[in-house]
């Protein structure tokens, strides 16, 4: 899909980094278009509209509206499975190990509600595809819950469908409280959540020691390099009224490396050729103030420098997070 061969004017969109970007955009917009309009009357068109992608470019990267949906949650998922990796669980006690991975998951909920009502609520409504990946999120939050067994003698005790009545009974509080859209945070909730899981396995006490504990510390949001469902309102390319093709990329990119650049400079690094092409690109950019023409301190016939805006450096800047994460791939 992406190494299908660009137009001669430089209008494909087949580029591998620009694939990626496009894709990061459907998955925002899918998410957001559930949140305005429920998961039964997001369409096609509300995504591709969102994300201002066409509907072919839809269809090369997803069958259907419903695997568009699904490579939404799961790249929330991945978001909280990464946020779960930079908390440094692994090598905790089973206790610790619970009340840290919660408190991630509750933090990330209360910072990005729009991708919790997605997940917890809104997937609840989806199709049966949908629903079976929901299940088996759930179940594998069970099967770390479920090493309390191995706690004590109190825990042995405890059947294995145990572990999948507190996720249960959990994911239940957190669906109400997001349904009803509540101002206190789910972060709240914790010292509570924590008593419940616990007390089957290590008893009352145990309980208490829970409920009086000081929150943790703030979680920082990991470091993220590319650009998620959850981004869509922060997402510099959605006020720009034009298609993100590779040349107009490279042009970007070239401005970027070289401030006060040159149209022939500009040539050179973008590796076009056609200098009138170059100077549509430029023009366009120019008009969408994405980049500026100082004219200053060139000589030999080449009077035109070139420098991106404050906006420009923003869309430039996201275009090479995409093409560092594209070459990690590779």
């Amino acid at each position: 899909m992406g190494a299908r061969a660009l137009t001669a004017g430089g209008e494909g969109v087949a580029h591998p980094r620009v694939v990626e970007i496009q894709r990061s955009r459907m998955l925002a917009a899918a998410a957001y278009a559930v949140e305005e309009l429920g998961y039964a009357r997001a369409t096609v068109a509300h995504i591709t509209r969102r994300a201002k992608v066409s509907r072919r470019t839809f269809y090369e990267l997803f069958c259907n509206r419903e695997e568009c949906l699904i490579a939404a949650l799961e790249d929330v998922v991945g978001r909280i499975r990464g946020e779960l990796a930079a908390a440094e669980l692994e090598g905790l006690s089973w206790r610790e190990r619970i009340r840290g991975g919660l408190w991630v998951i509750l933090s990330f909920f209360d910072r990005e509600p729009v991708l919790a009502r997605f997940c917890v609520v809104q997937a609840l409504r989806g199709s049966q595809m949908v629903l079976e990946r929901r299940e088996e999120i759930l179940g594998d939050l069970a099967r770390v819950i479920d090493g309390g067994r191995l706690e004590g003698t109190r825990g042995v005790e405890c059947p294995p469908l145990t572990a999948e009545g507190l996720v249960g009974a959990a994911s239940a509080l957190i669906y109400a409280r997001l349904l009803r859209r509540d101002s206190e945070p789910l972060t709240g909730l914790m010292g509570d959540l924590m008593g419940m899981i616990v007390l089957p396995y290590l008893g009352p006490a145990a309980v208490r020691r829970e409920q009086s504990r000081p929150a943790p510390e703030p979680v920082k949001p990991a470091v993220r390099r590319k650009p998620s469902a959850g981004e869509v309102q922060g997402d510099v390319l959605a006020g720009i009224p034009m298609r993100l093709t590779y040349r107009t990329m490279r042009v970007l990119e070239a401005i970027a490396d070289e401030p006060g650049v040159s149209n022939r400079g500009v040539g050179v690094r973008a590796e076009i050729s056609d200098q009138g092409q170059i100077s549509k690109l430029l023009s366009r950019l120019e008009r969408l103030e994405l980049a500026v023409n100082t004219g200053v301190g060139h000589a030999k016939g080449e009077p035109n420098a070139w420098t991106l805006t404050p906006t420009g450096r923003r869309v430039a800047q996201t275009i090479r997070i995409h093409t560092h994460d594209h070459k990690e791939a590779a």
